[in-house]
């Protein structure tokens, strides 16, 4: 499977999803008008090691909500990711059994390198 979960309206998605020139065969999905299901997140989850490490503390939400003075179990951060997607981090790219999350520029360069060997 290849799938990059993204926001459509996200400047940075837009332009990590350019750069790395991604063939037809990968699947985008706009997570704003195409909500992630409990078994998406859950296949991310798998992938990545942690809902910890899906979830945004970029989030504007997280900051409204002063997330950052309590302490979230796994349970918590699964549970905001699917209540509100702008806890996802992203964008999250899926490629087989791989996962990059996040816009930082050493994943995007590792992404980047895996899908163009």
């Amino acid at each position: 499977m290849k799938k990059v979960y993204y926001l459509k309206t996200c400047n940075t998605c837009t332009r990590i999803l350019k750069e790395l020139n991604l063939s037809n065969d990968f699947i985008l999905q706009d997570i704003k008008t195409e909500e992630i299901t409990v078994k998406q997140l859950e296949h991310m989850k798998e992938l990545a090691g942690s809902y910890e490490a899906l979830f945004s503390k970029r989030s504007k939400l997280y900051k409204e909500m002063d997330l950052k003075n309590q302490d979230l179990t796994e349970k918590d951060f699964k549970h905001y990711i699917l209540d509100h997607y702008t806890f996802l981090s992203r964008p999250i790219i899926v490629v087989d059994y791989k996962i990059f999350v996040g816009s930082f520029k050493k994943v995007v360069e590792a992404a980047k390198n895996f899908i163009h060997l």
